[in-house]
């Protein structure tokens, strides 16, 4: 099974787009997956690991919930 860690900045506002990610992640695989959690950071952080190994950051890649999504598919399952 497919964990899945959304680590997001709350003073910066993020926790909407967490939320909105972890959504989507549980409409695309739901069963899938062995949890979605969201962990709290600061400092403008917006990262998104599966099973401990970064799929998106947003220091590197511009958000988009779909991007997300798909690079979370390559892990599921696998």
């Amino acid at each position: 099974m497919t964990d899945v860690d959304i680590e997001y900045c709350h003073p910066c506002g993020y926790l909407d787009r967490a939320q909105d990610v972890e959504h989507a992640l549980l409409e695309a695989y739901g069963l899938e997956l062995e949890g979605v959690r969201l962990t709290v950071g600061d400092g403008g952080v917006f990262q998104v690991r599966v099973d401990g190994e970064t799929v998106f950051d947003v220091d590197d890649t511009e958000y988009n919930v779909d991007e997300i999504v798909d690079r979370v598919g390559d892990h599921v399952g696998a």
